[in-house]
């Protein structure tokens, strides 16, 4: 019979996973890779995520990434924009590809019905090629052969099918949105065949142990079960505590339910949150509602032994930078200490033009 596994166990065997227990001393490409990708369709988020991984994390480094086009962000996961490396989007992107697709049904349903996608792709990928254009641009492009088309589904159809990757200044600190050109083009190399196994064994290295199904509600795919039923030899078979099949690959370190996780500050839309289909893995259930909000809109939080425990959120008042953390409980007296201390950590590394700092708990 399969080992059982805790809440608890799970909860810090994938903060182990995600750099949380302690921070990491490696460079931002590498944690990049290793985290695969970080949520991007607000700017600023995988900064903050990789600062609190990371030992002495330079927000320089990862703009340096992106100017030099090892790191840039695209439309990936669950048909969300991600930062990730060039490597993972050249052997990745092609592979999640059905996510895209069916992100685009789920999205526009009868209004993504009888698109030509193949002539739609052939348009778009001289004119994305040529220089960088913005989504108003691609539409108007696609608009000119598709004329009685909603131009929204048609710019997401050519999003879903043809790989694209956001230009260097996008994703830099506080930089607007950005313009996009072909991943071929912007990386240098076409995209790997697709290798389903690959990814989910990188998976689950990021965030194990986990079941197909977790893997499906990262990646925003359906139907892996048997796919993937080939890979069960070679893979450590546990069940979480209502006795569902959870995976890992044999070795990978299990800190054990009972293991002290520091104060941590996760950013907007963190992946920690979103990556397995049961969040109470990090995020009580009792607190969902206060953490992911109506359009798919997910709060900065802050962890105390391991679990969301509160959100937080920074204001500028004149030249006073103030962090706002509300927690769901009265946090205890060192508790309360810890989130001080990094608190004004976080709030430093954020507003580092401020003249000065205020660390509040409502």
């Amino acid at each position: 019979m399969a080992e059982t596994l805790t809440l608890r166990d799970l909860n810090r065997a994938t903060l182990e996973r995600q750099m949380l227990l302690q921070r990491q001393r490696i460079d931002a490409y590498t944690a990049v890779s290793r985290l695969l990708g970080l949520q991007a369709q607000v700017v600023n988020p995988p900064y903050i995520g990789l600062w609190t991984r990371l030992e002495d994390f330079d927000r320089a480094e990862l703009i340096e990434l992106i100017a030099t086009r090892r790191v840039a962000r695209a439309p990936m996961m669950r048909s969300t924009l991600h930062l990730v490396t060039d490597e993972q989007f050249r052997r990745d992107r092609l592979t999640i590809q059905p996510a895209l697709e069916r992100a685009l049904r789920s999205f526009f349903g009868p209004r993504a019905r009888g698109l030509d996608v193949q002539r739609l792709v052939d348009v778009a990928r001289p004119f994305l090629e040529e220089a960088p254009r913005t989504t108003g641009e691609i539409k108007a492009k696609l608009l000119e052969i598709e004329p009685y088309h909603d131009p929204n589904a048609l710019a997401y159809a050519v999003r879903a099918h043809l790989p694209q990757v956001q230009v260097d200044p996008a994703g830099v600190w506080r930089s607007g949105s950005g313009a996009y050109t072909t991943g071929e083009r912007w990386f240098g190399a076409a995209e790997s065949p697709p290798d389903l196994a690959a990814l989910f064994l990188d998976y689950l290295a990021a965030f194990g142990p986990a079941s197909v199904i977790d893997f499906q509600t990262w990646s925003g795919m359906t139907g892996l079960q048997k796919p993937l039923a080939a890979l069960r030899p070679q893979l450590q078979l546990y069940q979480d505590q209502n006795g569902r099949e959870t995976f890992d690959l044999p070795g990978l370190p299990l800190p054990g339910g009972g293991t002290a996780v520091p104060v941590r500050f996760l950013p907007q839309y963190d992946n920690l949150l979103l990556s397995h289909a049961d969040r109470s893995r990090i995020v009580p259930h009792e607190h969902r509602q206060a953490v992911f909000l109506s359009a798919g809109r997910v709060q900065a939080t802050f962890l105390l032994d391991g679990f969301v425990a509160g959100t937080w959120e920074i204001e500028r008042e004149g030249q006073t930078a103030v962090l706002t953390l509300s927690p769901f409980a009265p946090p205890g007296r060192a508790d309360r200490v810890a989130l001080l201390d990094e608190g004004e950590r976080l709030l430093r590394f954020i507003e580092d033009d401020a003249a000065a700092f205020v660390v509040r708990i409502a």
